[in-house]
């Protein structure tokens, strides 16, 4: 998985940031297993004062995708609530002054359809994903203000 938004381990652009109204980066990746039958992401801050912060989570997207653009959503893409208490995507925002975070963008690709609906938890997403995950793709990105 990559961004042309930023390298991996490098820093997420401002744009792409809580402050500068939470337009998700452009995702590519390739390699989809045969078998696999939907895709699903996650975003989490790890680095979080409070634990692990959830800033994204989408499920239902169709296996024979390649990329998703920045800020994109579609209807047939069920959307988490994240960490915000928003539905979709919500940008870095790590406390002010706080060394830099880093935010793992994970790709699952499983085997049997996950069943969520927009509005789902990490909990519900966890739940959903076991014993379905054929493989996964990670990319980190970094964020300071």
């Amino acid at each position: 998985m990559s961004s042309p938004a930023f390298a991996s381990d490098g820093p997420i652009p401002v744009t792409h940031s809580h402050a500068s109204g939470d337009i998700s980066p452009e995702l590519r990746w390739s390699g989809v297993p045969a078998a696999c039958r939907e895709l699903a992401l996650s975003c989490e801050d790890p680095d979080a004062p409070g634990g692990t912060f959830v800033h994204w989570m989408l499920a239902g997207i169709s296996p024979d995708r390649e990329r998703l653009a920045a800020g994109e959503e579609r209807p047939q893409i069920a959307r988490g609530r994240n960490d915000f208490g928003d539905l979709g995507y919500g940008g870095p925002q790590p406390p002010a002054g706080d060394p830099p975070h880093r935010y793992v963008f994970t790709l699952y690709a499983l085997q049997w359809p996950s069943g969520l609906t927009s509005g789902f938890s990490m909990d519900d997403m966890r739940t959903a994903l076991k014993d379905k995950v054929l493989v996964t793709a990670t990319l980190v990105g970094t964020y300071a203000r």
